[in-house]
């Protein structure tokens, strides 16, 4: 299932940023679009803070967020690498790995434990969470927002599902 779930996660983030990018096109001046901007920073921080949580590697930002926000191509350049990270670990950690604990320390100095599929379950949701915020940022903004559930993504992906009989 989690590996399903970051395929659906990675679809839904690719339809968010589509949507993003056209809106930003439209007018870069937009409130909402810094905003759908910011909401994507953090999530790509929040990402690669789990990251080097869970790759055992050296805390890569301060906060989950930046002053500065960087621009739209890199935002995606780094949430397309963070999903395809994911997908690769995923793919290669046994069962035990993903239950196995990690002990760590959150940006705002709290400790943590969590497994390794519970970092990866609180990234989809939060995900989720923050592409709901995007989505109404692009309604506020006049943009299109993209229908992103799991629903829409599973016949999507499987369009041979809508042939069952109801």
């Amino acid at each position: 299932m989690l590996v399903d779930a970051y395929r659906y996660k990675a679809w839904a983030d690719e339809r968010t940023l589509g949507a993003v990018a056209e809106l930003e096109q439209a007018d870069v001046a937009n409130s909402a679009v810094a905003f759908m901007r910011q909401q994507l920073n953090h999530m790509v921080i929040v990402e690669e803070l789990f990251r080097a949580r869970l790759s055992g590697t050296p805390t890569p930002h301060p906060a989950t967020n930046t002053s500065v926000v960087p621009a739209l191509h890199e935002l995606q350049q780094r949430l397309r690498q963070s999903n395809n990270w994911a997908r690769d670990y995923i793919a290669s950690a046994s069962a035990d790995e993903l239950c196995e604990a990690v002990a760590f320390e959150f940006a705002d100095g709290q400790r943590g434990l969590m497994t390794r599929q519970e970092m990866l379950f609180h990234l989809i949701n939060h995900g989720t969470y923050h592409r709901g915020a995007i989505g109404h940022a692009l309604d506020v903004g006049g943009g299109k927002r993209p229908a992103d559930t799991y629903t829409v993504f599973i016949h999507s992906a499987e369009p041979q599902r809508r042939q069952h009989p109801a």
